[in-house]
């Protein structure tokens, strides 16, 4: 008798779980499906990588008449001497990004945190998110019109001090720290309002007891709010670094306006991909360039994603 009660109430528990589960798993479907249409049934193009490529009535026979020529692409790829610069680049300007991502946010976030006129914080909050909704063909032409030969740079500030006039578009030394400072410009808002919404999570008991102990403000932050922001600051980091060999598409494409003489400090491998498929019919290398750009970034990302685990197990993702 004992035992049939007990049967009943999971039969009970387990009939009121289903009941509450299917109403969200109803609602998950049109997200799930949007999912699967974007980002799984996309993926069955990553066989044209190991293809020779060649359209034929529709996409599904091309992939299925197309010669098959394995790893000849990537060969092909491996053997292009301008991969590795622009892996370089590529590289290098993500690890850049990275590094001031986690610093300059942080600093602009806790500024903000302390001031105290709500109006003047939405005023700043406002200003540096701004930015991050224009358009990066908008950001490009304004540069532009900075930097041309006629531009303000050069007629503006540099002829009325007697300075002669560069020509910015080929000096290509010039260009990495300007492209930096643009995408430090364009993201810091949105990067500072996620650290910020974490700062909003900070108990502020934490700082009357450091005060009343006579912390400083100083101490505060180094004692209290960055080890607050720990998690935040790994777990954006870590979303990063999957991302360390892909590249912002429109800064890197749009803003050196096209010029072939930046190419050595502007072309990454996104924009190499882009003008390998624009310029060819045979879209086998471009994709074999976009997969092994996927296949490097997961590698990063379960690596680094390892290493925290090692090290913090609760800042890891998984």
């Amino acid at each position: 008798m004992h035992k049939s009660r007990k049967t009943e109430a999971k039969a009970v528990k387990k009939k009121l779980r289903s009941s509450v589960t299917l109403p969200f798993m109803i609602m998950l479907l049109p997200g799930l499906l949007v999912l699967l249409i974007n980002n799984y049934i996309p993926m069955l193009g990553a066989v044209m990588a190991f293809q020779q490529y060649r359209f034929r009535t529709n996409f599904i026979n091309s992939l299925l008449t197309s010669k098959w020529v394995g790893f000849s692409n990537f060969k092909f790829l491996l053997r292009n001497p301008t991969l590795w610069i622009n892996l370089r680049n590529t590289l290098g300007y993500n690890l850049v990004f990275i590094i001031l991502g986690m610093i300059v946010p942080v600093a602009f976030a806790i500024a903000m945190n302390e001031i105290w006129s709500s109006k003047l914080a939405k005023i700043y909050q406002t200003l540096l998110f701004l930015p991050y909704f224009l358009s990066w063909v908008v950001v490009s032409y304004l540069v532009f019109a900075v930097l041309q030969t006629n531009g303000a740079l050069n007629s503006m500030i540099l002829k009325p001090l007697g300075i002669q006039s560069v020509d910015w578009y080929r000096n290509i030394g010039f260009w990495p720290f300007l492209l930096v400072f643009l995408q430090m410009w364009k993201y810091l808002g949105y990067n500072s309002v996620v650290y910020l919404a974490s700062l909003t999570g900070i108990s502020s008991d934490y700082y009357e007891a450091a005060m009343i102990d006579g912390v400083g403000k100083w101490q505060q932050i180094w004692y209290i709010t960055l080890p607050m922001l720990k998690s935040t600051i790994i777990i954006l980091s870590l979303l990063a670094v999957g991302r360390i060999f892909n590249s912002d598409f429109g800064l890197f494409y749009n803003v050196p306006m096209g010029r072939s003489t930046l190419y050595p400090v502007t072309e990454v491998l996104d924009t190499f991909i882009y003008r390998g498929m624009r310029g060819t019919t045979d879209f086998g290398m471009p994709l074999a360039s976009s997969m092994f750009q996927s296949i490097i970034g997961f590698i990063a990302i379960m690596s680094v994603n390892w290493i925290v685990r090692k090290l913090d197990p609760e800042s890891a993702l998984f």
